[in-house]
Parts: structure tokens; sequence; C-alpha cells
């Protein structure tokens, strides 16, 4: 009975593993697509999403099942239960990467503002690499590090406020920036949310590691 959960829960761990990966290939893509301008490589984020959706509906099922069969406990169960509330917030990144590839195909064409899309070029590839650390972390049931990774969203949110107030001035200073101004405003909003989706994943490694459920970051998160 232990082997073959053991065995269960082991492709539990590697379906999750597979979410990451598509995950993080559509955070990748979808920042670099809205920065080069490339309306074909954001439609690709957008029409693999459906796959990620499959693969998060694979896990819930898994993980009710596992549950269901063999009545985990302890350890174990916590194990379980950060797979399937760490999968769906995962998922959750991946509907924003798919936000930001709507900005991309939508905003083909319109006024360009180098200034701002410097610093949405730097939150992406801070998203990035935040959640390439939270999924090591994940896998290293590293706690410490989990820590530090929902302290380094508070960048996020620091980014997001000033891209919001130069756009308002920008906006007030040229009418034709406007529509501009308003993507730019919701890309950086997308990917300050997934820096919340993040911290979420944060909070499954401190549980998994020690039975308790924390809120990190309370003061600013958003739902």
């Amino acid at each position: 009975m232990r082997k073959t959960f053991n065995d269960e829960l082991n492709k539990l761990h590697v379906r999750f593993a597979e979410l990451g990966m598509m995950v993080n290939e559509a955070i990748l893509r979808a920042t670099k697509a809205f920065m080069n301008h490339d309306k074909i490589l954001a439609e690709s984020v957008i029409e693999k999403d459906p796959v990620i959706n499959n693969c998060e509906n694979d896990l819930e099922k898994m993980t009710l099942e596992l549950i269901a069969l063999y009545q985990p406990v302890t350890e174990d169960l916590r194990d379980v239960i950060t797979i399937l509330k760490a999968s769906s917030d995962i998922e959750r990144i991946g509907d924003h990467a798919v936000s930001i590839s709507h900005a991309t195909v939508n905003m083909k064409g319109s006024q360009r503002i180098a200034e701002i899309e410097i610093e949405i070029a730097k939150m992406g590839k801070y998203v990035c690499q935040m959640f390439q650390s939270v999924l090591d972390a994940y896998m290293k049931k590293n706690e410490e590090r989990a820590l530090k990774i929902a302290k380094d969203d508070l960048f996020l949110d620091e980014e997001l406020r000033k891209i919001r107030k130069r756009c308002v001035t920008i906006m007030q200073e040229d009418s034709e920036s406007v529509i501009s101004g308003s993507y730019y405003s919701s890309v950086a909003a997308y990917l300050e949310r997934i820096g919340d989706y993040v911290t979420n994943v944060c909070e499954w490694i401190v549980f998994l590691k020690k039975g308790e459920i924390v809120e990190l970051n309370p003061n600013t998160r958003k739902y």
C-alpha cells in the first residue's frame, strides 16, 4: 500500500513539474512578445493555454483521487494539499501570461513609449526570475528561500505604482498616448499579479514544511 501511494505521489510531482515548466515558458514568451511587439509569438502563448488548463485539471483530479483512495495524514496529506493549491495558483499565473499576450496582439500599431517599456521590461525579467526561483524552492522544499522570494514581490508593487503614475502624466500631456498608456498600465498590473500568485506558492511551501497557513505580505495583497 505504501509503495503504491508513493508511486502515485511521484506521478503527481512529475505532473506538477510539467505544469511549472509550461507556465514558465508562457511567462518568458509572453514578456518577450510584448517587448518585441511580436504578435505571432503572443498568439502562440494564447493557443497553448488550454494545455496548461488541462494539466491543472488533471492535477486536481489526481490529488482528490489520491486523498479518497489512500486517506493520507500528516506530512503526506500536506504534500498532496500543497500540490492541489499551488497548481491552482500556477495556472492563474498562466492566465496572466495570456492576458499580457492579448495586450500585445491588441496593442499592435499603437504608439510606443520607450521609457515605460524599459520599466515593464524590468518587471518582466524580475517576474520570470521570481517564478523560476519559487519552482526551485518548491522542489527543494526550501522554506527560507520561499520567505525571501515573497519579500521580493514588494519590488513589483513599487514598480506598478511608478508605471501607473508615469502613464497618467504622459497621457495627460499627449492625448495620442492614451491607448498605449492604458495597455502599459494593464500589462504592469498583470505582472504585479503574477508576483502575488508567486507569493501564494511561497505560502504553500511554508505550509508544506510547517503545517501552518501563513499570509506573507498581507498589507500589499489584492484579490
